[in-house]
């Protein structure tokens, strides 16, 4: 993909009123139009880094559009890798516009989504792999998404892409001394051991894959059990505050309720839903049927039974990503069974064992810190896929799998990459970005 180089401009604080707006300028010529609009210390005399006091005007007419500070940023020390000038004005989206149209009118052209970042990618400032980072940093609502970000941009998962990169590539050259110089006496290498090594981190960051989506986009966390099994109860000590109406009455929950929370940096959205029973009652019927359906939907089911009681015959759950909650711990058991978490929502015995539990089915065993975009799966697949053939082959003829892992693995950061996934990464991206 070429470079661009053209001067763009864009405003790159969010729509609305706000004490601060900041204009972004970039690119060959940048410090001449900002020179054309600024009435204060020139900005082609500022050094990198440092904020001039002064007037955004209509070149035109003269005219003070409003009071700002300039910062300046010089090639290659930026953001763009290119010189760039922000104006920060007052946040008035009038003042915005308006210094929009001066730095369009002296040559400026408005930025596509995401090209301060595109420009950053194509000027070696960060790959790939960081540039989605970038947008994924943007957009976090919880923790760990911004941890997982964090982490991205700052170049973990490419250090660790790369590590992985060297050694295919070491085992090929390797391989491709002994295919053409057998006589010279090189000596075999263990290509198993490293293959598998390989194979192992890529195993390795597929398992986090499930624990990075949910971290971006959030999970959805259902509680299903009969009537007055104690779920709405559970909600209210997940939440640390009354959500939920309790109720010694079977069947208060006739419909489901929904609530925020926040656990183990994921944002969460847990369902309190309708007791699981049969019932001749249409109303409670329909709820019965909307939580079983909520259930196949979700992210995690807690299914919740209550130990004080016999136990019921189980409802048709997704088991696989369900976790059993026996319910009023404090009291005497009706029974016992080891596949249940006992918990009382009274005294809090047993939740953090619980909440251990929701994290690890969640997260995984690895704690979900890496940043894995749809992309970059995708990739890793195809990775491990072209790994797990080259274990099959015997070592002169590996040498094209290994070839194609190893560009699969490039992906990942950027190498090789065609340019209409550029694209694709860039166009979620906001304007100013």
């Amino acid at each position: 993909m070429r470079a661009l180089r053209d001067p763009i401009c864009a405003i790159a604080t969010p729509p609305g009123k706000g004490a601060i707006g900041v204009v972004r300028l970039s690119g060959e010529g940048a410090l001449e139009i900002a020179a054309k609009v600024w009435r204060g210390k020139d900005p082609r005399r500022l050094k990198g880094g440092r904020f001039a006091l002064g007037e955004v005007v209509d070149p035109k007419t003269g005219e003070a559009i409003d009071q700002a500070l300039l910062l300046v940023f010089r090639a290659p020390r930026s953001y763009t890798g290119e010189d760039l000038v922000e104006f920060q004005t007052h946040g008035s989206l009038a003042v915005l516009r308006r210094v929009m149209e001066v730095l369009v009118a002296e040559g400026a052209r408005p930025a596509g989504r995401g090209e301060f970042t595109l420009r950053a990618y194509l000027n070696g400032k960060m790959d790939l792999a960081q540039a989605e980072a970038v947008l994924a940093l943007i957009e976090a609502e919880g923790e760990l998404a911004r941890r997982q970000a964090l982490r991205a941009l700052e170049g973990a998962l490419s250090r660790r892409i790369a590590r992985l990169e060297g050694k295919l590539l070491d085992l090929l050259a390797h391989i491709q001394a002994l295919l053409d110089y057998p006589e010279e006496g090189v000596e075999p290498l263990e290509a198993e051991r490293t293959i598998r090594e390989v194979l192992a981190e890529v195993e390795a960051l597929l398992a986090q894959a499930k624990a990075s989506r949910l971290a971006q986009r959030g999970a959805r966390l259902a509680l299903i059990g009969a009537p007055n099994a104690g779920k709405s109860s559970l909600l209210n000590a997940l939440l640390g505050y009354e959500r939920a109406l309790v109720s010694p009455i079977p069947g208060t929950t006739r419909d489901y309720l929904e609530a925020p929370l926040e656990l183990f940096g994921i944002p969460l959205v847990a369902v309190d839903t309708a007791g699981v029973r049969e019932t001749e009652d249409p109303l409670e019927r329909m709820g019965v049927e909307r939580a079983l359906r909520i259930a196949e939907e979700a992210d995690l089911v807690l299914y919740v039974v209550d130990r004080s009681l016999p136990k019921p015959a189980p409802p048709p759950l997704p088991w696989e990503r369900t976790l059993k909650v026996a319910t009023k711990s404090d009291l005497p058991p009706a029974w016992e069974d080891p596949e249940f978490l006992p918990v009382s929502s009274l005294t809090g015995e047993g939740l953090d064992r619980l909440k251990e539990a929701l994290r690890e089915a969640l997260l995984g065993r690895e704690g979900g810190e890496v940043l894995l975009t749809e992309r970059q799966v995708e990739a890793l697949l195809r990775a491990r896929e072209r790994l797990e053939e080259a274990l099959s082959l015997p070592e002169d003829l590996m040498g094209l799998a290994l070839e194609e892992a190893a560009r699969a693995l490039a992906l990942l950061t950027g190498k090789e990459v065609a340019e209409e996934v550029v694209a694709r990464v860039f166009q979620n991206f906001c304007v100013g970005k």
